[in-house]
């Protein structure tokens, strides 16, 4: 490429250069990414991409043989451009969000929107409120009522798409509902029924829904299938015992679909199932982690790598001799040090959108040329961030006290000795199926610009490495999820990374109630702690939010937490205040479902009664996390100050 040549000599530049520290501005840290969602039309025509104008979300259309733009897409009043898709080589379909008094983050009604490349023929094609038929001879319109989603653009059906629905109905849990939509009408037809509740779906490489998988507790799973649209579904057994398994996408013959799953409670691999006989033929297995995406070739629909992170990200490439995995080789090759993703490709495979990133490079785009091998630098995704001023991020691993091994990353300040640093420990959300991932992250460079070194910790009970992992946290929020946090902060103490009498502990969600807990457990360690958007009642749990209000979040909270209410509170920070000597910082969305409210009264209430010393910032119009870039910058110049009072930098 001639990319490379270029790259070389720039690397060589930076690193030849002796570049000082300098704190950067808080709001280029808050800021959003300027440009998301960068795809190419079939053809490789236009170029698209949604990006923040006034505050509000647009689809941005370019044509790439003039470089000009040809379409803005704005909804008006309180409303903004979300997910997209391509639907033919003129057309896109594009959900509709709003800003819930202008301050919220987005909400989704299930409304979807069409609309040419060039700014013509606008339409409502999928929504409670629009003009949409349910068939041909139907001359009245009927509103869909339900929250929907492009199953899949149908890219080679240039007048539909298919969307599956979720029914607004008096069930919590209804059965998902597949249509066939005309993507310049609306007009649409039902495909199927899920046989099961919630059930997602696969479709074929002619777009035929062919596979459901479903789940009554988010553990256990059932697979249904058939043969084409017009068959009924038949419960489909596995010649093999595979659990966690999830859809990818079929192969070229149409006889087979790739998948993840696990055999014995070990990280996932990758298997190739025959639908006609059951077989199930293993392809590829880490001893660590599961994969974290597969790469699946969209002209001839063969799996060529699976992408993978037990430390810095790598790939194991199923085929090498495939075209997209040279492809892919030639990307990494000519931009070292970066995560490379191709996350958009024309049908002729002529053209692809390559996303590199790392630890220090929060995201640039670029359009790759194959008939030149020639890479076209697009745009970075936030502007205001020098790569060569942020900080480093390494894997770190250790063994837990019960000698379970327990990964994690340590960002280091730049340019600073990585010697008795001031130490914030960032416990990640879930507990259950998220993790942390090496690449750039907003709140650690922000500390780590301000010469804070942040440890995150992937404890037990996270995803990404097997089920036996991510269950030995059930049932151990308060103790052995705990315990792991806490050993790896005295871990990097013992590695001589961080200065044992000045340390912190903040998170979000689950992160928030570590970042209690753990101060509780071991009252000496933190000199502060920040929860935020965090649960401190266990018991309120079962009672208030989102996932309490299913019955399958009834089940899963069961498994995850039991109901023993005794251990419930023994393991509630709103309970154990007496227990507790850091001063806290407490953060909430006063509109938070997963969350509510009432978790962080709970909190301060106790707070207040045995008069233990707190402040309390509540952004009363943000949910489970802070959408707008002005709160976040106000979230940070609080935590900022917080530490600043606590720590010693």
């Amino acid at each position: 490429m001639k990319k490379i040549i270029y790259g070389a000599l720039v690397l060589l530049l930076l690193f030849g250069q002796t570049i000082a520290a300098k704190q950067i501005p808080i709001e280029a840290f808050s800021a959003g990414s300027k440009y998301s969602q960068v795809r190419l039309s079939p053809t490789g025509e236009y170029l698209s991409f949604t990006s923040d104008v006034e505050g509000r979300d647009s689809l941005v259309v370019l044509e790439l043989a003039t470089n000009k733009i040809v379409n803005v897409v704005r909804f008006s009043g309180n409303s903004e451009v979300g997910y997209y898709e391509w639907v033919n080589d003129e057309r896109l379909a594009l959900q509709k969000l709003y800003l819930k008094g202008w301050t919220d983050h987005p909400l989704y009604y299930g409304e979807i929107f069409g609309i040419d490349a060039d700014g013509s023929g606008g339409k409502y094609l999928v929504g409670y409120q629009g003009e949409m038929q349910t068939g041909s001879r139907l001359k009245k319109a009927t509103p869909l009522y339900g929250t929907s989603y492009i199953l899949d653009p149908l890219v080679n059906d240039e007048k539909h798409m298919l969307v599956y629905t979720i029914p607004w109905s008096a069930s919590k849990e209804p059965t998902t509902v597949v249509y066939r939509v005309n993507v310049k009408t609306g007009v649409r037809k039902r495909i199927t029924r899920s046989p099961s509740r919630m059930a997602a779906f696969l479709t074929d490489n002619q777009g035929h829904v062919r596979v459901s998988l479903s789940t009554d507790d988010y553990i256990n799973q059932t697979i249904h299938i058939r043969d084409n649209d017009k068959d009924d579904w038949r419960e489909f057994k596995l010649n093999a015992n595979l659990t966690d398994i999830s859809l990818h996408a079929f192969d070229g013959s149409g006889k087979k679909i790739y998948i993840t799953a696990s055999e014995s409670g070990e990280a996932e691999g990758v298997f190739e199932l025959n639908l006609g006989s059951g077989k199930v033929k293993k392809l590829l297995q880490d001893e660590e982690v599961s994969p974290k995406k597969l790469w699946v070739d969209n002209v001839n629909h063969e799996l060529f790598a699976v992408e993978l992170e037990p430390g810095y990200p790598t790939y194991a490439f199923v085929d090498n001799t495939a075209k997209m995995t040279q492809r892919l080789k030639d990307l990494i090759q000519s931009l070292p040090g970066e995560q490379i993703h191709l996350v958009s490709t024309t049908v002729d495979a002529t053209k692809s959108i390559v996303l590199a990133r790392s630890d220090i490079n929060p995201g640039t785009y670029y359009l790759y040329h194959a008939d030149k091998n020639q890479l076209q630098f697009l745009f970075n995704t936030k502007e205001g961030i020098d790569h060569r001023l942020m900080a480093e991020t390494k894997p770190v691993s250790f063994k837990a006290r019960d000698g379970l091994e327990i990964h994690g990353y340590l960002t280091l300040p730049f340019n600073k000795e990585a010697k008795n640093l001031p130490l914030v420990v960032m416990p990640h959300g879930g507990p259950h199926g998220p993790r942390d991932w090496w690449g750039f992250d907003s709140d650690a460079q922000l500390l780590a610009n301000r010469g804070i070194a942040v440890l995150k910790v992937n404890f037990r009970g996270s995803g990404g490495y097997g089920r036996a992992f991510e269950h030995a946290g059930h049932q151990k929020w308060g103790s052995a999820i705990q315990h792991d946090i806490i050993d790896a902060t005295k871990y990097v103490i013992e590695q001589g990374y961080a200065d044992p009498k000045n340390m912190c502990i903040m998170g979000a969600s689950f992160g928030g109630y570590s970042a209690l807990q753990s101060s509780i457990i071991e009252p000496d360690m933190f000199k502060c702690a920040i929860g935020v958007v965090g649960v401190y009642d266990l018991p309120l749990m079962f009672e208030e939010g989102d996932v309490a209000a299913r019955s399958t979040g009834q089940r899963y909270l069961t498994q995850v937490l039991g109901t023993d209410e005794a251990k419930l509170k023994a393991y509630s920070p709103s309970y154990n205040i007496d227990k507790l000597k850091a001063p806290v910082l407490i953060v909430h969305g006063g509109d938070d479902e997963r969350a509510p409210i009432e978790q962080a009264e709970s909190l301060v209430d106790a707070l207040k009664k045995a008069k233990h010393p707190y402040e309390y910032m509540l952004l009363e119009n943000e949910g489970h996390g802070f959408y707008k870039p002005e709160h976040r910058a106000d979230y940070y110049k609080r935590v900022l100050a917080f530490l600043d009072e606590h720590l010693v930098l």
